[in-house]
């Protein structure tokens, strides 16, 4: 399965390098025209608004892992497995119920921002925040998967520590191993 994703996830990574060296330079633009032709531009300020705008929505959508997300699950980590268990399904639940419930007003609200446009370089805001309904489409999709995934896993140990962040992905022993393994002192 990581297979098939690696080619999806080096695209989104170059994507999300090309929008970081495209805000790059243009805050180096914005410092060199400011401070050195000492005529500042202000559509640079915009872009570097827009461009951050897209960067964070893009890599929260497709870079991070559920683990690599602030969360506060102090009592999560403190509950049994099947506690563990109970709350992740619970969790993900409403996440991805709320999300879905949510996503028609989103794009309606996205859409209807297109009366608006940026101030300096007029581009319709719709543009500007056309990367929000992918990131809550992307948040769905992993919602259900891991909601899956929690659900159909015979030993919930594995699947609720890659939630919870305890494992990343590519630490994550196996199933058998996970079930053998000996405590740490």
């Amino acid at each position: 399965m990581r297979d098939l994703t690696r080619p999806f996830k080096k695209g989104a990574e170059s994507i999300a390098v090309a929008l970081f060296i495209a805000m790059f330079g243009t805050f180096l633009l914005q410092i060199f025209a400011r401070y050195v032709l000492n005529s500042p531009l202000g559509w640079t300020v915009e872009l570097c608004i827009i461009l951050y705008i897209w960067l964070v929505f893009w890599t929260s959508a497709f870079l991070l892992r559920e683990h690599d997300h602030v969360s506060f699950n102090m009592l999560f980590l403190a509950a049994p497995p099947r506690g563990r268990r109970v709350m992740a399904i619970i969790g993900l639940a409403c996440i991805a119920g709320a999300f879905i419930a949510g996503f028609p007003v989103i794009v309606d609200y996205v859409m209807f921002m297109r009366i608006e446009k940026a101030p300096v370089t007029r581009i319709t805001l719709d543009y500007v925040y056309a990367i929000f309904p992918v990131f809550i489409v992307a948040l769905i999709i992993r919602s259900v998967v891991s909601l899956w995934r929690l659900m159909r896993a015979k030993t919930c140990d594995r699947e609720i520590a890659a939630i919870s962040g305890e494992l990343s992905h590519s630490d994550q022993p196996s199933s058998d191993r996970l079930m053998t393994q000996e405590p740490k002192a």
